[in-house]
């Protein structure tokens, strides 16, 4: 919108937009490390609870998780539900998510189904690659399912090490 006769006000501001971009990037950089204390404190069942709670799109849980999990594992569950909530309210257009998690024989397996209108695509959308990364440093598996008009389907398993 900057008139053609004024190009240092163009560079300049071009400057400040990129310098803020950059601002951005490092604020969602930190942020990403922190997590809630509810978490912290509690655990994941609390801490899973809390976001349903905060959903902007309904959610029905089903969480069957009996002790404490290692850190990492928690950390990286409660992000994985909170990423798939926002995808489903903001991308989706869902009435409902489903999210089941379940704790068994050294692996966490979260369920994770919307009914919105599907055609998500892992390869592309920062929020499905940063799931995607999320799983893979835990050494864990991801499947997406998410066929156009029929909601779109998580499945993932992160192994559980205890010690």
């Amino acid at each position: 919108m900057v008139p053609p006769e004024l190009p240092d006000l163009r560079a300049q501001l071009s400057r400040q937009a990129d310098g803020l971009a950059g601002a951005l990037a490092e604020l969602q950089e930190i942020s990403r490390g922190i997590h809630p204390a509810i978490l912290t404190q509690g655990g994941l069942v609390p801490a899973l609870k809390a976001l349903a709670r905060r959903s902007a799109v309904p959610v029905e849980l089903a969480v069957r998780v009996e002790a404490r999990l290692p850190e990492p594992v928690e950390r990286a569950a409660y992000y994985i539900v909170s990423e798939a909530l926002t995808n489903a309210a903001k991308h989706a257009q869902a009435s409902t998510v489903h999210v089941a998690v379940e704790a068994g024989d050294g692996v966490l397996v979260l369920s994770i189904r919307d009914d919105g209108r599907g055609g998500a695509d892992p390869r592309r959308g920062s929020g499905l690659i940063g799931l995607t990364d999320r799983v893979d440093a835990l050494a864990g598996t991801i499947e997406v399912a998410s066929p156009v008009g029929a909601g779109t389907t998580l499945l993932i398993t992160l192994p559980v090490e205890h010690g």
